[in-house]
C-alpha cells in the first residue's frame, strides 16, 4: 500500500505540493499563535485557602483554623494532600488534587466543603480562595519607590492605585502587595483616664464603631427635581476620631481626645521588601490566571505600567525587580538557533555525501514542513511553546530527514547504474518504492517507541509528555511527508548530473576502511561476537560508576535567596540583616539587582572563569553570619518544590508526629546526622519550639469570684493589647483600619501588663488583669505545620558534589543507625528525590514496554522472528556508548537520560532496519543471478550478498547516522537557557550512535 501512495505522490505532484503549501500555511499560523513559556506548568493541580485571624498565635489559629478545616477537606474528592501552615493571624491550607484534575472543579468541590467546615469555626472569621493560580504564575514582581516619599505613601499608593490597575490587566490573578507600611488609626487609650470617667475599652471600641457609618434616605421633590437623601457619618481622619463622643457627663461631652490620643501608624506587618541593599521599598509580586499565555500577560502588565507611569505622583516610579518574560525569551532563542542550526548541518551531510546541492533541498524542505505540521497539532492540543515541546522536535529532526536522505541517496544509486535513455521518473519512482515502505515503518517504529513515556506521572510526567507528544508529532508528519511530499521533491530535484558514488573521495574512504572490517568479521564470527560480549561487559563500568538525580537544574538566569534564620528575630532586626544582605549580593559584579528574587546579568558579561555553581559558593561565603542557614534556588522550580511536596531544596526530610516537643528533639537528631554525611552543603530543621510567648492563663477562680467569664478577660487581651481593627475610615478610594489599644509602655511587660491592663466586671469596677489571670514567658512553636492533619516539621537538606540517589542512601543509612523513632513517629525523604524515586518506580515499566512495542512492530514489518531479534540486538551496543559518553562528560542518569536512552533505542532500530533493506535487497538480487545463470546459491554468493548489502551501501548508512548524530551536536554545544536538559536528552543519543554505527 506504501509503495502505492508513492507512485500516486510522484505521478500528482501539483495536489501533493498544494496540499504541502496549505499544510505550511497553517503551521505558520499555529506558530504565530502558540503560547510561549520557559517551562511547561509542572506543578500539581491544587486549591490554595486562605484565612486571617488577626493577632491570634499559632497555636490557637492551628486549633481554631487550621485544624477544622485541614479535616474537613481531607473528604474532598479527588485530594491527594492536605498541608496546613499555621502562622501569627494567618492560616493556609494547600489541597493537591490528582494529575488531570479540572482545576476550577477543584475549586468548586473546596467551596463545597468549606461551607460544611464554617460553622466550626470562630465567629467572624471567613475562610476564602487564593487566587486560581498555579506554581508557574508567579511571572512579574515590582517595586515602587521614591525618595521623596514614606514607606507608608509607597505602600498606599500601590494598595489603592497600582494594584487596581493591574488587576484590569488581561489575564492577572492576583497583585499580592508587599513590603511598606500599611497606615492604620491608632486610638492610644489611657487606662487611668478610662477609669476616672467611668468607662471600659469596650465602650470606646462601640463608640468609633458607631460612629463610622453612612445611610441612604430615599429621595424627596424639591422645586420639581429629586434629590437623593444621604446621612454622611464616615470617618475621614484624626480629627472626626478626636471628636468622637463617649459620654454625657453633667451636661458635658466626654470624647476621645479626653480619654487618650489619635494617631497614624502603621498596622502590624510580618514581611518587608528591600531593594539592592538600599532600603526598604514597597511592591507586588503579580500572578496570572491558570492557563493564561505567560508572555501575553507580562505584555499586557507591561502596557499597564507604562500607561499609568503619568499619572503617579511625582518622584514615584515603578521598578521592575522580577520579569519572566526574559527567560522565557532566553529559553526560546536557544532551541530556534539549535533548529536552525540543524537544518544547515542536515543540508551539508546532504551535499557532503551526494556532491549533488539540488538533492540536498529534498531533506532541507521537507524538514520544515514537517515542523510546521507537528506545530499545527500543538496548536489544536493546546500545548505551548517551551524548552520541552520545542526540544522534542530538537532530537527528532534527525531522525525526520532519515527517509527522505535514504530515497534520495537510492535514486542517485539507480540513476547512477541506469544507461543515458533510461525513463527518469521511472526510475526514481522505483527507488522511492523500494526503499520507501521500510522506511516509513521504522519512522513508525521511533515514533510509537516514545508513546510508553506518556505514562509518567507527576512532574515528570508534566516535564516529558510535552516533549513525547511533539517528538511524536513530528516524526508521524515525516513518516507522512516521506511517501508523498518527498517523492515529489525527487522529481523536482533530483535530475542534472549525477556524480558516481566511487567518484566521491569520502564514500571511497568509507568503503575502503569498512571492507576490510567486514571481511574479517565474516571470517572469524566467533571472535566477533567474543570481541562484542567484551564490549558488553566493560561497559558495565560506567553504568556502575554514574550516580543518579531527578533533574539537572534549569538555569532560569535568576536566583532566589531564601536565608532561614531564628524565627525569635524582630521584624526591625530582620530589615536591618537583609539590608545588608543585599547590599553584599549586590557588590558582585554579576548581579544586576537584588530584592529576594537575584536577577543576574548576562552570562557573556561575566569575568572568565566564573560560572552559576561558583558564584553561588562566592556569594555563600561572603553571606556567612550567626543563626543563618542560606538557601540558593531557582525561583520557578523553588515554587513548585514547595507547593508540591513542601520542600525547596534538592532533598528535605519530614518528621510525622503528634507532640510537637518529641518531633523538634527527632528534627535535631536528623539534622546532627545528616550534617555529618558527605556532600552535605547545609543541613536546617525548621525550630518547631524557637517562639516566644506571653500567656495569660484566666484563673477560672477568680473570674468566678467577680462575676467574669474567660471571655471577659479574652476580649480586653485581643483589644486592649492586640489592637483588634475596629472599623475602617473611607477616604475617597482608600480604606485605612482603625484600632484602640492601651499605650506601648503599659503593656511591654508582663509585670506592666499585670497591673496596667484593666478589667471591667458587669458592675463597672475596673481590676488589673493580674488578680483574675497569670501573665508568664514560654516558648512555643513559631509556626505549626501539618500534612493530612498530622503535625510535621522539614528539615531542608542541600547537597553539592554528589548525586542525588547515592547521597540520599548514604544519608538514609545515618539517619537510621543515629535517630530512634518512638512509636507513632515515622521519616520519609521528600524533595526532588521524591519524584527520582516515583520516576524510577514508573521507568521501570515504561522501558521493557518500549522495547517490546519495539519488537512487537519489528515481528509485524518482517513477518519473521529472526530478523526482528537480529534488529533488536543491535539495541545493547547502541546502549553502550550512550553510557560512556555519560560517563565522560560526567553526567549523572535522570528521567531526561531515561527519555534519551529511549529516543536511543527507537533510532537503533531504525538503523537495524535500514541495514537489513540492503541486505535483503543484496540477497534478492544475488539470489535472481544464480537463478539466471542456473546454478545454486551457495555460501559463497550469501558471503558477496553480505558484502554488497554492507559495504557496497555504506553510504545510506552512514549518512543517516551522521544526519543524526550531527544534527544533536548544536544542542551539546548549546549553553542558553535550556540547555542542560536538553544536553541530557542529547548525550545518550549520540553516544549511542557512535556505537551503533560501529556494530
Amino acid at each position: 500500500m506504501i509503495a502505492r501512495i508513492i507512485e500516486w505522490s510522484a505521478r500528482n505532484g501539483l495536489m501533493v505540493l498544494i496540499a504541502s503549501i496549505i499544510m505550511a500555511a497553517m503551521g505558520v499560523w499555529a506558530v504565530i499563535n502558540t503560547p510561549l513559556d520557559a517551562i511547561p506548568d509542572l506543578s500539581d493541580p491544587e486549591v490554595i485557602v486562605y484565612t486571617e485571624y488577626p493577632g491570634q498565635a499559632p497555636q490557637v489559629v492551628e486549633d481554631q483554623l487550621t485544624y477544622p478545616l485541614t479535616t474537613a477537606l481531607l473528604e474532598v474528592p479527588k485530594s491527594t494532600v492536605v498541608r496546613g501552615f499555621s502562622y501569627f493571624g494567618v492560616s493556609f491550607v494547600y489541597v493537591l488534587f490528582e494529575d488531570g484534575t479540572d482545576p476550577y472543579w477543584a475549586r468548586s468541590r473546596v467551596l463545597e466543603y468549606l461551607n460544611a467546615a464554617q460553622s466550626r469555626l470562630p465567629a467572624g472569621v471567613t475562610p476564602s480562595l487564593g487566587p486560581d493560580a498555579t506554581g508557574v504564575g508567579w511571572i512579574f514582581e515590582y517595586a515602587v519607590v521614591g525618595a521623596q516619599r514614606t514607606l507608608a505613601e509607597l505602600r498606599s499608593i500601590q494598595d489603592w492605585f497600582v494594584r487596581f490597575q493591574l488587576n484590569a490587566a488581561g489575564g492577572v490573578a492576583e497583585v499580592a502587595s508587599i513590603g511598606g507600611f500599611v497606615k492604620q488609626y491608632q486610638v492610644i487609650v489611657d487606662p487611668e483616664k478610662l477609669k476616672a470617667y467611668g468607662l471600659s475599652l469596650a465602650q470606646v471600641t462601640a463608640a468609633i464603631r458607631a460612629s463610622n457609618m453612612e445611610v441612604g434616605g430615599g429621595t424627596i421633590e424639591l422645586s420639581e427635581r429629586e434629590y437623593m437623601v444621604r446621612g454622611q457619618g464616615y470617618l475621614k481622619g484624626i480629627d472626626d476620631l478626636n471628636n468622637i463622643v463617649l459620654k454625657n457627663e453633667g451636661g458635658a461631652p466626654v470624647y476621645i481626645r479626653n480619654i487618650g490620643r489619635v494617631e497614624l501608624g502603621p498596622a502590624e506587618r510580618r514581611g518587608l521588601a528591600e531593594l539592592n541593599g538600599q532600603g526598604e521599598v514597597a511592591g507586588a509580586i503579580v500572578m496570572q490566571h491558570f492557563g493564561e499565555n505567560a508572555l501575553t500577560v507580562i505584555q499586557n502588565i507591561k502596557h499597564k505600567l507604562a500607561a499609568i507611569a503619568s499619572s503617579l505622583p511625582k518622584g514615584v516610579s515603578i521598578v521592575p525587580v522580577y520579569d519572566r518574560s526574559d527567560l522565557i525569551h532566553r529559553a526560546i532563542d536557544t532551541l530556534t538557533h539549535t533548529l536552525v542550526e540543524e537544518s544547515l548541518i542536515i543540508g551539508l551531510v546532504c551535499i557532503v555525501f551526494l556532491f549533488h546541492a539540488r538533492s540536498a533541498l529534498v531533506a532541507i524542505i521537507m524538514l520544515p514542513v514537517g515542523v510546521l505540521m507537528a506545530f499545527i497539532v500543538m496548536h489544536a492540543i493546546g500545548a505551548s511553546s517551551n524548552i520541552m515541546s520545542l526540544g522534542g522536535i530538537a532530537i527528532a529532526m534527525g531522525a525526520m530527514v532519515d527517509a527522505a536522505i535514504v530515497m534520495v541517496e537510492n535514486a542517485h544509486k539507480r540513476l547512477e547504474q541506469a544507461g543515458p535513455d533510461a525513463n527518469r521518473v521511472a526510475i526514481l519512482v522505483k527507488a522511492a518504492s523500494e526503499v520507501g515502505p521500510a522506511l516509513f515503518f521504522s519512522l513508525l517504529v521511533i515514533t510509537v517507541s516514545f508513546l510508553p513515556l506518556s505514562t509518567l506521572q507527576g512532574q515528570e510526567g508534566r516535564l516529558f509528555k510535552p516533549l513525547v507528544y511533539t517528538h511524536t508529532f513530528a516524526l508521524a508528519a515525516a513518516a507522512l511527508l516521506s511517501v508523498t511530499l518527498v517523492p515529489v521533491l525527487m522529481m523536482l530535484f533530483v535530475r542534472g548530473r549525477i556524480v558516481p558514488e566511487h567518484k566521491n573521495p569520502l564514500n571511497r574512504a568509507l568503503i575502503w576502511a569498512y571492507r576490510p572490517i567486514i571481511r574479517w568479521v565474516l571470517r572469524t564470527p566467533k571472535v566477533a561476537i567474543g570481541a562484542a560480549i567484551l564490549v558488553l561487559a566493560i561497559s558495565v563500568y560506567p553504568v556502575m560508576r554514574i550516580g543518579s538525580e531527578f533533574m539537572p537544574p534549569l538555569n532560569e538566569g535568576t536566583l532566589l535567596y531564601m536565608p532561614i534564620s531564628l524565627p525569635s528575630m524582630s521584624i526591625t532586626k530582620a530589615g536591618e540583616l537583609i539590608q545588608l544582605q543585599d547590599k553584599i549580593i549586590k557588590s558582585f559584579p554579576e548581579v544586576e539587582s537584588v530584592e529576594t528574587v537575584i536577577n543576574l546579568k548576562p552570562q557573556e558579561s561575566w569575568p572568565a572563569g566564573m560560572t552559576l555553581d561558583k558564584l553561588k559558593s562566592d556569594m555563600d561565603r561572603a553571606l556567612q553570619f550567626p543563626g543563618v542557614t542560606n538557601d540558593w534556588v531557582m525561583p520557578i522550580q523553588a515554587r513548585i518544590d514547595m507547593l508540591s511536596t513542601g520542600i525547596r531544596t534538592p532533598v528535605g526530610v519530614k518528621i510525622y508526629g503528634n507532640d510537637l516537643a518529641e518531633i523538634d528533639r527527632l528534627s535535631h537528631q536528623v539534622e546532627d546526622a545528616i550534617r555529618k554525611v558527605p556532600g552535605t552543603s547545609s543541613a536546617f530543621a525548621q525550630r518547631v519550639l524557637g517562639g516566644y510567648y506571653l500567656n495569660v492563663v484566666p484563673d477560672r477562680t477568680a473570674l468566678a469570684r467577680y462575676g467574669l467569664s474567660v471571655q471577659d478577660v479574652q476580649n480586653v487581651v485581643s483589644s486592649a493589647l492586640g489592637g483588634e481593627v475596629i472599623t475602617q475610615t473611607v477616604e475617597g478610594r482608600e480604606r485605612y483600619g482603625v484600632i484602640a489599644r492601651y499605650p506601648r509602655d503599659f503593656r511591654d511587660d508582663p509585670q506592666g501588663i499585670a497591673q496596667n491592663i484593666l478589667v471591667t466586671t458587669s458592675s463597672g469596677a475596673s481590676i488589673p488583669l493580674g488578680q483574675v489571670a497569670s501573665v508568664h514567658l514560654s516558648e512555643g512553636p513559631p509556626s505549626i505545620l501539618t500534612e493530612n492533619a498530622q503535625p510535621v516539621n522539614y528539615v531542608y537538606i542541600d547537597i553539592q558534589g554528589r548525586d542525588l540517589g547515592g547521597y540520599v542512601d548514604e544519608a538514609r543509612k545515618a539517619v537510621q543507625a543515629q535517630v530512634k523513632l518512638p512509636p507513632g513517629y515515622r521519616i520519609e525523604w521528600s524533595g526532588q528525590y521524591e519524584y527520582l524515586a516515583r520516576a524510577a518506580e514508573r521507568l521501570k515499566i515504561v522501558v521493557p514496554l518500549t522495547l517490546f512495542v519495539i519488537f512487537a512492530l519489528l515481528y509485524m514489518n518482517f513477518g519473521r522472528l529472526t530478523e526482528a531479534l537480529i534488529v533488536m540486538l543491535s539495541v545493547p551496543f547502541a546502549l553502550t556508548g550512550g553510557f560512556w559518553l555519560m560517563y565522560l562528560m560526567g553526567f549523572n542518569m535522570s528521567v531526561a537520560v531515561a527519555v534519551g536512552f529511549i529516543a536511543l533505542a527507537g533510532v537503533a532500530a531504525e538503523t537495524g532496519v535500514v541495514m537489513l533493506i540492503y541486505l535483503d535487497h543484496a540477497l534478492a538480487d544475488m539470489l535472481k543471478e544464480c537463478q539466471a545463470q542456473g546454478r545454486e546459491f551457495t555460501a559463497a554468493d550469501l558471503f558477496r550478498a553480505i558484502i554488497e548489502g554492507a559495504v557496497e551501501r555504506v553510504r545510506p548508512k552512514m549518512m543517516t547516522v551522521v544526519a543524526i548524530t550531527a544534527s544533536l551536536l548544536p544542542i551539546l554545544w548549546s549553553a542558553g537557557t535550556g540547555s542542560e536538559v536538553m544536553k541530557r536528552i542529547a548525550v545518550p543519543l549520540v553516544g549511542g550512535m557512535m556505537s551503533c554505527d560501529c556494530q
